[in-house]
């Protein structure tokens, strides 16, 4: 048996022993939503710009207990949604949380992420979210799924960084060490681990950090043996993030979390060294971040395939003659206060709400303006902070 397939049985069997994530089922569709996971809004995100379709294939690769694919499905409901995982315990999970929740355009197969060329076509967004970092061969991994990326389309990745996950790294070796030939018995696993934390003095660094971090989540013991006992994991850094990405052949949009890459976040008081690092190439500046601010425990971001067409909106006469629609993922409107597609606040004005309440997708930009008093600088603004969608005409 390859060293491959050995590492793919073992994570197999600890999914199969505690399916993930351990989101409780329900029956009616998922609350709120993850922007990540909307077309519209992904795309828009990714272009400045509403798709041209919706009636779009996306992938789950890795889905686990199909937490993700369910919203993938009540999210878009244009499109057509395929989940695959190495867990059938896990896959059951998924199978029945969307059966119940009416995501019925889910199917699911069977297979890990280097088999997916089994499945036939191709996707136009692929979402693949803590799975890699688990496999024996990442760039592997990646590669599979590139070929399967339509021209045009997004991939969104989530993996680790090593900085924010080092007390974790620490604990797992310990538990591994402990549970000697016992290891890949992954309620061993938890039962040694949960002795650890109960035993290690209150101010022992990895304890402060579990306490701060992840305590909350990790009651239950899916979680646990999520971060814990994993027989399979690889942690990135700035660097060796984008010798993976390199290696997907696919280009680098940008992070999805992208106020994390503001370095005026932490530096706002030393101007002149923002200018300094003004020199530096856009992967040393990411890279100066998390040297700074080494908190961070994971990366996400999308990949695309040319062409990716994005928009320029800085041309008035363009941007008068788009027809706007409202972000999907904003909560609260209407109101003064809302939340945007990153569940951010935003505060908004009477004659922004009235813009946005004739944002209906029929008006041109043009057409509302003539019948409420708002500066078009103010429209750029909206787009900007990508609560309403813009279409070419």
């Amino acid at each position: 048996m390859s060293d491959t397939q050995q590492v793919s049985n073992a994570v197999a069997s600890l999914y199969n022993t505690y399916p993930f994530p351990p989101e409780p089922l329900l029956d009616e569709p998922p609350p709120g939503y993850n922007w990540r996971w909307n077309w519209l809004a992904a795309y828009n995100f990714c272009t400045g710009r509403k798709p041209q379709k919706q009636d779009i294939r996306i992938l789950d690769a890795g889905c686990g207990t199909g937490v993700g694919t369910e919203y993938l499905v009540h999210l878009n409901p244009q499109a057509s949604v395929v989940g695959i995982d190495l867990s059938e315990g896990a896959l059951n999970v998924a199978k029945e949380r969307c059966q119940r929740s009416g995501a019925n355009r889910a199917e699911f197969h069977h297979l890990s992420l280097f088999d997916v060329e089994k499945i036939p076509g191709e996707f136009d967004l692929i979402n693949c979210v803590g799975v890699l970092h688990h496999t024996s061969e990442p760039i592997r991994g990646i590669q599979a799924l590139a070929k399967k990326l339509a021209p045009g389309g997004l991939m969104h990745i989530f993996v680790y960084a090593e900085l924010g996950r080092w007390e974790i790294r620490l604990m797992q070796d310990a538990i591994a060490l402990l549970q000697n030939d016992k290891r890949g018995d992954y309620r061993d696993g938890v039962s040694v681990g949960r002795k650890i934390f109960d035993s290690l003095p209150e101010n022992n660094r990895i304890v402060k950090r579990e306490k701060e971090r992840w305590a909350l989540e990790n009651q239950r013991d899916e979680n646990f043996a999520d971060m814990y006992v994993h027989p399979q994991e690889i942690d990135y850094n700035i660097e060796t993030l984008f010798e993976l990405i390199d290696a997907s052949g696919l280009d680098f949009v940008g992070f999805s979390n992208p106020s994390y890459w503001n370095l005026e976040r932490l530096l706002a008081k030393a101007p002149e060294l923002i200018e300094r690092a003004g020199n530096l190439g856009e992967r040393e500046r990411y890279r100066l971040i998390e040297l700074l601010d080494p908190d961070i425990s994971h990366y996400e971001f999308f990949l695309s395939r040319p062409p990716l067409d994005k928009a320029d909106w800085t041309d008035d006469n363009a941007l008068l003659a788009a027809t706007p629609e409202l972000n999907p993922c904003i909560d609260g409107f209407p109101a003064s206060s809302i939340f945007n597609y990153d569940y951010q606040l935003v505060r908004l004005s009477e004659n922004e709400i009235e813009f946005m309440k004739a944002c209906n997708g029929n008006s041109t930009v043009r057409e509302i303006l003539n019948n409420i008093k708002l500066d078009l600088e103010k429209v750029k603004e909206l787009q900007k902070q990508q609560l309403v969608m813009l279409t070419s005409r």
